[in-house]
């Protein structure tokens, strides 16, 4: 048994190693070579000094943050209600089934919605209204992609609340609480680590979406993810894109460390 333990903690620490400290360490190694491949520190003094990274940064935080606050807007009440359906379960396969599909085909769907001639212009129309630049906006760019982390907020904060023992609702009733203040003492206290879950699952990765900032928000909008992107690709800069790759992660593990669950 001992051996059998071994053996799988062995491949999981290989597998640990391999793709993800040894990328890491790539990046890191990476960030102190310039275009011209000599070792400096040119590149961090860069990304502190230039007033371009400087407004990326604090605009990928920015976005981040409104993408996860209007997924959670929408995601608690749905998640909430959704633990109160007869058949819960069913409804809750039919939110996680669009993450099924492939994000470059639900992007191109928006472009067809959000065009001149697509459906949200049409509708606008339909009141009178001319058309209208909706793609390649800050609104559409948050749209989407709020749609698209919908489920990644909505499954942790119903396995939250479906877990809370239905005995703490009637004690709170016999009690004489009503249902706002059940909420506020019960509900909400008890669904916390899942909204925990859910801003960890939202903000890291809407940190760094670099495809719908191309698709959606027609380069308009600038994230860590398209600069990445940017100097890996096109200007071959790989010591610059390595520095913000740097960063990035440093900002993951912060986001993680405040979203994590304190111990009482």
């Amino acid at each position: 048994m001992r051996k059998l333990s071994f053996q799988l903690s062995s491949a999981y620490y290989f597998w640990l190693a391999l793709f993800v400290i040894a990328p890491v360490l790539l990046i890191l190694y990476q960030s102190f070579f310039e275009y011209r491949h000599h070792l400096t520190l040119t590149n961090y003094v860069t990304y502190f000094t230039q007033y371009t990274y400087l407004k990326m940064t604090f605009n990928s935080f920015l976005y981040a943050f409104w993408v996860t606050f209007l997924t959670l807007l929408i995601s608690y009440p749905t998640a909430y209600f959704l633990t109160k359906l007869k058949h819960k379960q069913l409804w809750l396969m039919l939110i996680v089934l669009p993450t099924w599909i492939n994000l470059l085909l639900k992007a191109y769907a928006f472009i067809g919605i959000f065009g001149i001639n697509g459906v949200a212009n049409n509708f606008l129309h339909f009141f009178g209204i001319g058309p209208k630049q909706i793609l390649f906006t800050d609104f559409s760019f948050m749209f989407v992609a709020a749609y698209i982390e919908l489920p990644f907020m909505i499954l942790p904060i119903f396995n939250s609340i479906d877990e809370i023992n239905p005995s703490l609702f009637n004690a709170s009733s016999d009690l004489g609480a009503n249902k706002l203040q059940t909420f506020l003492k019960i509900v909400l206290p008890l669904s916390t680590s899942g909204i925990r879950s859910g801003t960890q699952a939202v903000f890291i990765p809407s940190l760094s979406l670099f495809m719908l900032t191309r698709l959606i928000g027609g380069n308009r909008v600038i994230t860590l993810g398209t600069a990445i992107e940017e100097h890996f690709l096109v200007t071959q800069n790989w010591g610059m894109g390595s520095v913000i790759g740097v960063f990035l992660i440093l900002f993951m593990l912060l986001i993680m460390r405040l979203t994590k669950e304190r111990k009482k």
